[in-house]
């Protein structure tokens, strides 16, 4: 990166004394843009042979460590700009009402989630602060992850016994070089307690209030369940699925270990062999699906696209010898679009069947990025300021989403689209749009264009408006 900085910067600088040879005045002109240097990578040839590409592959690797380190300085002094604006005075980074909104614009820029982009700023914060390690960032000496890793370390201690890690530790003289992540995070943890272990023991027992259990897609319509737990509880729960799944076994059972392990975790847990017990499965898929063995996919609510079989097998088998009781409800869309119909209420707040309509049209939070589950039905234009309870002036979004979206400087429209279309404007005047995700056999998976139609084909218009097509969610609910 240092080299195509300075390729740009060679360049500009020619580029400025024509000009001035030209007779123009000499004075000097507008620093290389980003775009220049983007520009400028983007015609560095691909080398001919093995020995240059891996020479290639580690110079593109110092223009990400740079590329990033420039990033968090430019984070930092967006978060210190926003906090003086906002106060009138220096920010000193104390007053917690001081930037609000501001991790979500990072992430917005970075198009993370508002989490991802909280964490983010954090990191700039804590790391430009620790100007070895940066610099060792800064020069590629580090990458990304291994400088979150020392930063995640020490971010329980006082700025000045970071500081001190931070000079231990000393990454910019190549200190850390050849050694791998579990080494690093090794040589911060101890250097963090020699500084001050009432503050490492004070973060350990902090983390026991951190405890979840989380849920997130995995391939093949499978999930993975995590818990975070103490170190004990969890080598114990571990043990004793380990001990359980090995009895079982030696009494003949042909499942895998892992299988048996799975299971009891599952029937444990719900109190019923195959987990379905008094909670609700919702499913979305087409009347031509579910009726007529059709093959456009399902959604599963909280988890997302599955095949039409397996829709199918949920919808209609119930997992071991439970009856279960299986409601339908219609849910009409548009023609072409796949948009659902709408929903009015004249309440302030959404009734139970416009929530449901929304969940199932938004299917998780609508900020641009962020796939966190839906917890607050929105106005998008506020109540306080005319806005009606209409499915087009609502919108589901995340808890921490719905309270920056009410931060001053933020604005929210709705707006034309495919679909259901929403226009967010952070303070910075930047917009982001967000369309609502197409239904099951909408048809809708991406927008296309003509410079996608395949070589060869004509683009066929569509052979007029189509009957509304009808999509049922299936809700599994308490065994009879």
């Amino acid at each position: 990166m240092e080299a195509v900085v300075a390729s740009a910067g060679v360049e500009w600088a020619a580029r400025w004394a024509g000009s001035s040879a030209g007779g123009a005045a000499a004075s000097l002109p507008a620093a290389p843009s980003l775009g220049d240097v983007l520009d400028l990578l983007a015609r560095v040839p691909l080398a001919v042979d093995g020995a240059g590409m891996i020479d290639q592959i580690r110079g593109l690797e110092d223009v990400k460590c740079l590329a990033g380190a420039r990033q968090a300085e430019t984070t930092v002094a967006f978060d210190r700009a926003q906090r003086q604006a906002a106060a009138g005075v220096p920010a000193t980074g104390q007053d917690a009402g001081q930037g609000a909104g501001v991790a979500a614009q990072i992430a917005l820029a970075r198009r993370e989630s508002p989490a991802r982009g909280s964490r983010l700023l954090g990191l700039a914060t804590a790391l430009t602060g620790m100007p070895h390690t940066f610099a060792a960032f800064r020069a590629g000496l580090v990458n990304e992850w291994r400088a979150t890793l020392i930063v995640k370390d020490t971010i329980c201690l006082t700025p000045a016994d970071r500081a001190g890690v931070d000079e231990e530790l000393a990454a910019d003289t190549g200190a850390l070089d050849g050694m791998g992540d579990k080494a690093i995070t090794a040589a911060v943890r101890a250097a963090a307690y020699r500084r001050d272990p009432a503050a490492v023991a004070r973060r350990a027992a902090r983390a026991v209030g951190e405890r979840c259990v989380s849920l997130r897609p995995a391939p093949d319509t499978m999930t993975y369940l995590t818990a975070l737990l103490p170190a004990a509880q969890g080598v114990a729960a571990y043990a004793a699925l380990v001990r359980d799944a090995g009895t079982a076994r030696a009494a003949g059972d042909d499942r895998t270990r892992g299988q048996a392990m799975a299971d009891t975790l599952v029937e444990r847990v719900t109190g019923t062999p195959g987990g379905i017990s008094g909670v609700q499965i919702q499913l979305v898929m087409t009347d031509h699906t579910l009726l007529h063995a059709g093959p456009d996919p399902a959604r599963l609510s909280g988890y997302g696209t599955i095949p039409a079989a397996q829709a199918r097998t949920l919808a209609f088998t119930a997992p071991g010898d439970n009856d279960l009781n299986l409601w339908i409800r219609r849910l009409y869309t548009t023609p072409g679009t796949g948009e659902l119909v709408a929903m009015d209420s004249t309440a302030r707040l959404f009734p139970p069947a416009l929530k449901r309509f929304l969940q199932v049209r938004d299917d998780t939070c609508r900020t641009p990025y962020c796939d966190a589950p839906i917890r607050h039905h929105d106005h998008i234009t506020a109540w306080h300021h005319g806005g009606p309870t209409t499915a087009t002036n609502g919108q589901g979004l995340c808890e921490a989403c719905n309270h920056t979206k009410e931060t001053p400087g933020w604005t929210a429209t709705t707006t034309t689209g495919p679909r259901h279309t929403v226009a967010t404007t952070t303070p910075t005047g930047h917009t982001y749009h967000s369309t609502a995700p197409p239904l099951p056999g909408s048809g809708q998976l991406r927008r296309t264009s003509s410079r996608e139609t395949p070589a060869g084909a004509s683009a066929r218009p569509p052979d007029g408006p189509r009957r509304p097509t009808v999509h049922i969610l299936g809700r599994v609910i308490q065994a009879a």
